[in-house]
């Protein structure tokens, strides 16, 4: 594949990658002296650099391949064909860039955290926080052959076996929080407390919720921001209908992260990968190059 082509012309590039030419060598910065970095090894027997050459000779073309991988997500022995190469090859190279992509990433200050150890790391990571906008986002998988599986990633609401997780984004739709990557039985609620996020919040911190999450406020001591839930037997007063559009204009900013998120293919088409590890790593990933995308903008 001959990438000066897409490199030439923006709007290409933004399909084939999912960033513009500014954005893509902005990163590459970050990303190429990890990708140069010759591993140290004792007692090695020939010279660093000695025999056959990467197919993909630059930096440019490892940071493209693995950026194409996710924003298009083909098959392996597709990959491979447009990058002549093997389907076997094409899967090394892809957990071999995506290390290196995650690394870049970390070195940029965009990947969201993982898990918030308490309410001293919290004023560490986000001093400047003083609205969280939390929500559940779910992906579908194929159908698993375990029926305990099956049972565990179907998704009543989706329909569909999907795997979920808990975002926490800012004000700026940059995502500052990835829960545990669960099962698309999970209900988000059960799954926030999981990730012990309300329990390291700060007071002063307005927390904007939706119905999902109901029941918060009698368990912590949260500023929870959530709308009200109609009654079946009466209508909405003009004050909790004016309220609930407020919480509605302010909570979009997170359906508008995730509809970033998802530009990539790697989370929106049905995940092929059997690797637990891996279908975390690209969501985690993908939260990132948005995180990056916001940042650079």
């Amino acid at each position: 594949m001959k990438i000066e082509r897409a490199l030439q012309d923006d709007r290409l590039l933004k399909a084939v990658i999912g960033m513009g030419r500014e954005e893509f060598l902005e990163l590459l910065e970050k990303f190429s002296p990890i990708a140069t970095r010759v591993p140290y090894k004792r007692n090695r027997k020939r010279k660093a650099g000695a025999g056959r050459k990467h197919t993909l000779e630059t930096t440019e073309q490892k940071l493209f391949y693995i950026l194409f991988y996710m924003k298009c997500y083909p098959t392996f022995d597709l990959a491979g064909y447009f990058f002549d190469t093997d389907k076997s090859q094409a899967k090394r190279w892809v957990d071999d860039m995506r290390a290196k992509l995650e690394k870049a990433l970390g070195k940029a200050l965009a990947l969201p955290a993982r898990k918030i150890r308490g309410l001293k790391e919290f004023l560490e990571r986000f001093p400047e926080v003083k609205e969280l906008i939390v929500d559940g986002t779910e992906r579908p998988v194929q159908r698993p052959k375990n029926k305990q599986k099956q049972k565990e990633r179907y998704s009543g609401k989706k329909r569909k076996h999907t795997q979920k997780n808990i975002v926490a984004a800012s004000r700026k739709k940059e995502i500052l929080l990835l829960g545990p990557t669960h099962g698309g039985k999970e209900h988000d609620y059960p799954m926030l407390k999981k990730s012990k996020l309300p329990e390291n919040i700060p007071k002063n911190v307005k927390v904007y919720l939706d119905l999902g999450f109901k029941g918060i406020q009698k368990d912590y001591s949260l500023k929870v921001l959530m709308p009200f839930r109609k009654p079946r037997t009466r209508d909405l007063t003009k004050k909790q209908k004016q309220f609930n559009k407020k919480v509605s204009r302010f909570r979009v900013r997170v359906e508008n992260t995730l509809a970033g998120v998802k530009r990539l293919r790697c989370v929106t088409d049905v995940c092929r990968n059997k690797s637990e590890e891996l279908k975390d790593h690209l969501m985690w990933l993908s939260c990132g190059l948005w995180n990056f995308h916001i940042k650079a903008a």
